[in-house]
């Protein structure tokens, strides 16, 4: 992933709520957690769409040598693909 790419993925990761909230990729309802470590170095993402057709996970360390974005058990690609393209819910 170039720097401009990751730029670009936290950029988005930092548009997301932190918590449990619901809202659209790719025309499909998906559940979404955002968590935050105390110190802000990690981050970590679970969603699933809601009909039960697909999950991402992965976790973001802030290293002193630049953001490690670690996908879990699939393609970061799709990581990247989702948090790019999520929509959350307008917040009530």
């Amino acid at each position: 992933m170039s720097a401009d790419d990751m730029k670009a993925f936290i950029a988005a990761l930092d548009r997301l709520p932190t918590g449990y909230g619901e809202g659209s990729y790719r025309g499909v309802r998906w559940g979404a957690t955002l968590s935050v470590s105390a110190d802000a170095k990690r981050r970590w993402l679970w969603g699933e769409a809601l009909d039960g057709s697909f999950t991402v996970s992965f976790n973001l360390y802030m290293l002193a040598a630049g953001p490690a974005l670690r996908p879990c058990e699939m393609p970061a690609a799709d990581v990247i693909a989702f948090v790019l393209g999520y929509v959350p819910d307008a917040a009530a």
